[in-house]
Parts: structure tokens; C-alpha cells; sequence
């Protein structure tokens, strides 16, 4: 019997393979040792760049159904659907005041996934009371929703219940207020555990006061075999379900409070512990968009995400920086602003915005190639004296300098003595305000003169870190050190002064 397998030989078969690397073309690709491809440390995406590709990549989907229906469950009505229709009403203020206006709801409309057909205002005394605008325009308006194939209105103001219910009866679609607009932004961007929390509870203290449903049926009550099982919770019989709903929605605001006060004690406790270290704390604060994170990242370093949109960043971000001569201290961004916060906004946030109203210096960012810039700085300050941060030292920052109108940046810095013009972009002006921001920053108050022996360096340390030096020299006995510091650093080294 034959056998025709081939006979093994190993020394045969290593032999065939020794021009095997010879025949390979592919090219290298940079694998490590471990197996890994090297990355190149300087082209590693910040955290910023990653949470904006992730933002990026999950967009709203279009065409979805539109017909009004029934809420039967406590429930946030939010922007689901694409094609907008925006209206206004003018009641005071010039007509290009009443344009920027409806132009800054398009951008909020856009940041928040709408794509915009239409923007209609009416010169008005006073919004209807029954329907935000007259009779005649509502049925202009609705003509616009049928003829653009509109799935959504909505309205350049905060609309009471009664105008909400009424505009959606005569139009057939979906109407939403510039608060519920607002609020949606807020909910796609909160990122942190706290900012979520924040968000949820201005959506259920501006849904509180808005429940309503189609044919009655927040007015049904529960009867029949339902009458003795209306559910666990269940007030029995006669209570109606927007009794029902509204009890949900105040025990789960009870529980957001709660929650919210102990994540408020974490942030005292660090806030708190910065005072204790005598480290001073600058807060970035201003409109929104006006280019506070890309301002941060310039000036710290600190990578977090910029995008040209309104509302991009909500979380605060806190990055500890140094002066030229040594000195700590530290810079945070904070939530941007806008024309007509909602008020829910403000009380949710209350926690995050004490940090400009305990804050040292306030860099106060305003958009220098905005059509309305006195407009933001009035708005912006409106909501520091709502929060208590008026008495706060306040350095204006006039950012998009490259693209700005040289005129409207000199218009400004006159009518704003303590300001410096930069963009955050190009890097101009940024030393600038780097000097600006380091002299405002509050002073030591005792003045020193002290010998501090060479094994003493931490104290030295300290004074570079904490105090101002105004002069510094090594002698055979140790450090000669005049300058100023705190109380309690000025009591360690009243030990060594003369």
C-alpha cells in the first residue's frame, strides 16, 4: 500500500521560510512591543475634542410623527421634531431689537436639532392674552405651518398654559415656548450627575404649572372596580389624574432638592477649602457663545469642548493656574447666559453660579462681533444681580477681536474703561489679559520683612505660591525675603523677621 503523504521535516520546513520577510510589502504600522499602535502623546484628543465628536455623532432624526396625542404619563414634551416655525412678538424696543431677538431663537431652535422654515413677529402693545398674537396672525401663522409642512411652533416668549393649549388647537402642531426650548439645550448637554439633576428639576418646575391633555383627560377620575385599586399611592375615587401628576412631580422635585443639597455641601466643602488656603478664584462668565471654554483653554490649557453654539458647555470646570511670579490661584468656567433666562434655569443653577458670586474676579467675556453687544453685558449683568454677584470685581473681556468691526471694539472699550480686547482663537491680546487678570487679583495684606533659614525652603515655597515678593536674596545666613502674605502665613514667618 502507498502512502502518499508528504514526509515532515522540520529543518525543511524552517528553511522555506527564510524569505518569506523579503516578500513583504506591507507597510509598517507602528506597532509598540506590547502589541499596541504608538500614539503620539502630542495628537491625542482632549477630553473636550472627544465629548464633541461624541456630541456629533448622535444627531435627532427627522420625519418623525407629528399628530398631537394624548399624556397619560407625567412626561417632558421635548423638541422630537425637526421642521420649526418661529414667532414673535414686538411690545417694546427698536425693530432691530425685535430681529436680533427672533435671530437668537432660530440659533437655539438650530443648536437644539430644528432645522428652521420660517420667523414671523408682530408689532404689538402687549402679547394676547389668549393667544400670544392677534387672531389674524394666528391664521397666518397657520397657513405658514401648512404651506411649509411645519411640525412645530415655537413662540419668542414664555407662554402661559392657556395660550400654549390655545395655539395648538388652531394651528394643528406642537407649540413650544422659548423657556421649553432652552430647557431642551440643557437637557441634551448636562453631562455630570449634578448637572442632570439641575436640568431635571427646572423641567419639572416649569412643567408643574403646564400639565394639560387632550379631550379632558387630566380631569377623569378613577371609578368603578379602579376605586378601590387605583394603585399603590392611589388618593382613591375622586381624585383626577392631574392631581395624580402633579403629586408625582412634587415628590420627585422633594427627592431632586435633596439630592441636590447634599452635591451643594461637596462643593462648599471645596469651596470652602480653597478660602481656608487663601487661594484666590476667578470665575469666566458672560452670554453664551461669547467664547468663555475656548477663552479657558488659553489661558489654562484645560481642553475642555468648544463649539459654535449656544449653551455648548454647561458643566462648570475648575483649573488651577499660575501667575508669573508663582502665585496660585484659580480659573472656572461657568454656565453662559442669555436674554430672558428662565427663572427655573436660574434657581436650579443656584448652586453653580454662587461660584461667581463668591468668586475674587469676574472675567466677564463678551462677543465683539455680536450685532448687540451692549445687549449682552445688560442681560449678563441682570443675572449677576439676580444671583448677588454685582459687587463682584468685574474685567470685561472683548473676545472675537479678528473678526470683529474695529470700530464696534473701540465703541466698547470706551464705554468700558476696565476691558481688553482678544481672541481666543488667534491668541491675540491673550497676554493682555493674562496682566489684566493677575492685577486684579486681590492682595495680600501684611507686608514682611523676614531671614528665613535654608532649611525653612517650604516657607519660601509658600510665599511664592500664596504671598508677593517684591524682593529676594540669598545671603551666607539664609533667604532675605521682603514682600506681602496673609494673615496666617505672615504669622509663621513672624519668627524670622527682624
Amino acid at each position: 500500500m502507498t502512502n502518499n503523504a508528504h514526509d515532515f521535516s522540520l529543518a525543511d520546513e524552517l528553511e522555506a521560510t527564510e524569505d518569506w520577510d523579503a516578500l513583504d510589502d506591507t507597510p509598517e504600522i507602528g506597532y509598540s512591543e506590547s502589541g499596541y499602535v504608538d500614539e503620539d502623546p502630542e495628537t491625542d484628543p482632549t477630553v473636550g475634542a472627544m465629548e464633541l465628536a461624541e456630541r456629533h455623532a448622535l444627531k435627532r432624526v427627522a420625519s418623525l410623527r407629528t399628530e398631537l396625542e394624548d399624556i397619560t404619563e407625567v412626561e417632558y414634551r421635548q423638541l422630537r421634531l425637526e421642521r420649526v416655525v418661529l414667532v414673535g412678538v414686538w411690545a417694546g424696543g427698536t425693530q432691530t431689537d425685535a430681529e436680533n431677538s427672533l435671530a437668537e431663537l432660530a440659533l437655539l431652535a438650530e443648536t437644539a436639532g430644528s432645522e428652521v422654515l420660517e420667523a414671523i413677529y408682530q408689532r404689538r402693545q402687549a402679547p394676547d392674552p389668549a393667544t400670544y398674537i392677534g387672531r389674524g396672525k394666528v391664521e397666518a401663522l397657520k397657513e405658514i405651518v401648512a404651506a411649509t409642512g411645519a411640525d412645530t411652533v415655537i413662540a419668542d416668549g414664555e407662554l402661559a398654559p392657556s395660550q400654549l393649549r390655545n395655539l395648538e388647537d388652531r394651528t394643528g402642531v406642537k407649540v413650544v415656548d422659548r423657556t421649553a426650548l432652552i430647557l431642551d439645550i440643557f437637557a441634551q448637554h448636562a453631562k455630570s450627575r449634578e448637572g442632570q439633576a439641575q436640568v431635571e428639576l427646572a423641567q419639572l418646575s416649569y412643567m408643574k404649572q403646564r400639565l394639560r391633555g387632550w379631550g379632558g383627560n387630566l380631569s377623569r377620575q378613577a371609578g368603578g372596580r379602579v376605586a378601590g385599586g387605583a394603585g399603590i399611592g392611589g388618593r382613591g375615587p375622586g381624585e383626577t389624574k392631574i392631581e395624580t401628576d402633579r403629586r408625582r412631580i412634587n415628590t420627585k422635585i422633594a427627592k431632586l432638592n435633596r439630592e441636590l443639597k447634599a452635591m451643594k455641601g461637596t462643593r462648599d466643602t471645596k469651596r470652602a477649602d480653597r478660602k481656608r488656603h487663601h487661594i484666590p478664584a476667578v470665575a469666566i462668565a458672560g452670554y453664551t457663545n461669547a467664547g468663555k471654554s475656548s477663552l479657558l483653554n488659553r489661558l489654562t490649557g484645560a481642553g475642555v469642548l468648544v463649539e459654535d453654539a449656544l449653551f455648548a458647555t454647561l458643566d462648570p470646570t475648575t483649573r488651577k493656574t499660575t501667575t508669573d511670579d508663582g502665585r496660585v490661584y484659580t480659573m472656572s468656567d461657568t454656565v453662559g447666559f442669555v436674554r430672558h433666562l428662565p427663572h427655573q434655569l436660574v434657581e436650579a443653577f443656584r448652586s453653580t453660579l454662587e461660584e461667581v458670586a463668591d468668586a475674587d474676579l469676574v472675567v466677564h467675556v463678551v462677543d465683539g462681533s455680536h450685532p448687540d453687544p451692549e445687549g449682552q453685558l445688560a442681560a449678563v449683568r441682570e443675572v449677576f444681580a439676580e444671583i448677588g454677584a454685582s459687587e463682584v470685581p468685574e474685567l470685561v473681556v472683548i473676545n472675537k477681536a479678528d473678526i470683529a468691526d474695529p470700530l464696534v471694539v473701540a465703541r466698547l472699550q470706551r464705554a468700558e474703561p476696565h476691558s481688553v480686547a482678544v481672541s481666543a482663537k488667534t491668541g491675540e491680546g491673550i497676554d493682555k489679559a493674562i496682566v489684566a487678570v493677575e492685577n486684579d487679583l486681590p492682595k495680600p495684606g501684611v507686608e514682611f520683612t523676614a531671614l528665613v533659614p535654608y532649611e525653612r525652603g517650604d516657607l519660601v515655597n509658600r510665599i511664592h505660591q500664596h504671598g508677593e515678593i517684591d524682593h529676594l536674596e540669598h545671603t551666607a545666613e539664609g533667604t532675605v525675603v521682603k514682600g506681602r502674605a496673609n494673615a496666617d502665613l505672615a504669622g509663621e514667618l513672624a519668627a524670622y523677621t527682624n
